[in-house]
């Protein structure tokens, strides 16, 4: 088979095209023919710098494709099957596991952190992790899906609980995440303020149901997201950028509002005044990933035609380096996924 692996952790021109064995599925696994393979941020941090990394090592936490052989005491999904993954996988057995919080489970694994990802072009992964690609979907659609749809319901449904009626701010509104936050806060009824770095970028972002853009370039961007809410602040703030946006967050939600992460793309360690967060008892709420509920919750709510993956352009496997480079210089909106079958391509 053919994979994208770096060798050791560095910038994008360290991932290189490998042809390795075919893997064989075990007991409880699949081997699925890999027809798309979406890159993540999370795919940039193990790359470059996430520790406890050992290289060589396939990146890639999102794919989908088609099931072509089975393991031992496995039928379902059956051979020919078009699936997505749910990139996450626990124990099974662990009490976090029993309370269906599998993300809360201490053996929690993600394809490509934990171990070798989805950038090639076969892949063996647990049968329970594949999910029925709904009929119009294409497999790059498939692919964009899955991670960011869990993230960003989780966050907003399951732990945020979105009210309709509420004000929203998601930063980097015009990313994978974000861009899934705006759709599934429009899905929940709130009204979505959402900042981007430009015309196109905000463009996108009204497509997907923002009723107020604001390019964070400007300098008084807070003063417009304040403005946007007559001075009250918001009810709610998506902030998945972290130490760059992290106090304006903090201000810009009204007393007893709710401030929702899953990730710090600009860093982890922003200085902050805790007044703000006792003062104004502000809720400060963390989520990671989600369960199968929340991705079956995301799937029922596409299908109804509320959120759809986001796909900027598709790229050969082979150019998996470029991909990153684009992401890492946000240039794309929404998504780039990686395509193996594009490697027969002169």
């Amino acid at each position: 088979m053919q994979a994208i692996r770096f060798h050791e952790q560095g910038p994008p021109g360290v991932l290189q095209l490998d042809e390795l064995p075919d893997p064989q599925p075990g007991p409880g696994e699949i081997l699925l023919d890999v027809r798309a393979a979406a890159v993540n941020h999370l795919d940039i941090w193990v790359r470059r710098e996430l520790r406890g990394v050992t290289p060589p090592r396939i990146p890639g936490a999102d794919a989908a494709g088609v099931v072509i052989g089975h393991g031992p005491g496995v039928s379902e999904p059956s051979l020919g099957s078009r699936v997505l993954l749910n990139p996450g996988r626990a124990c099974g057995t662990c009490e976090r596991c029993a309370q269906a919080e599998p993300t809360l489970c201490p053996s929690y694994q993600l394809l490509g952190e934990s171990g070798d990802g989805t950038y090639c072009s076969r892949l063996v992964v647990a049968a329970e992790q594949c999910v029925a690609v709904p009929d119009e979907w294409s497999f790059a659609q498939a692919a964009a899906f899955p991670l960011v749809a869990l993230t960003a319901w989780r966050m907003c449904v399951s732990r945020g609980k979105l009210q309709a009626g509420e004000d929203v701010l998601v930063l980097g509104a015009s990313g994978g995440v974000g861009s899934m936050c705006v759709q599934v806060a429009k899905h929940c009824g709130c009204r979505v303020i959402a900042t981007a770095s430009s015309d196109e970028k905000l463009a996108l972002c009204r497509e997907l149901g923002a009723d107020v853009l604001v390019n964070y370039l400007a300098q008084d961007w807070p003063k417009q997201v304040r403005a946007a809410t007559a001075g009250k602040g918001v009810d709610v703030t998506i902030d998945c950028v972290g130490k760059a946006t992290w106090n304006h967050s903090l201000r810009l939600t009204r007393a007893g509002g709710r401030v929702l992460t899953c990730g710090a793309t600009t860093g982890h360690d922003p200085t902050e005044d805790l007044r703000h967060i006792f003062f104004r008892q502000l809720s400060i709420i963390g989520s990671t990933m989600g369960n199968a509920s929340d991705l079956a919750a995301a799937l029922d709510a596409a299908r109804a035609g509320s959120i759809r993956p986001v796909v900027d352009r598709t790229l050969p496997l082979r150019q998996a380096a470029q991909a990153h480079q684009l992401i890492e210089d946000r240039s794309i909106l929404g998504k780039v996924v990686l395509i193996p079958d594009a490697l027969e391509e002169p």
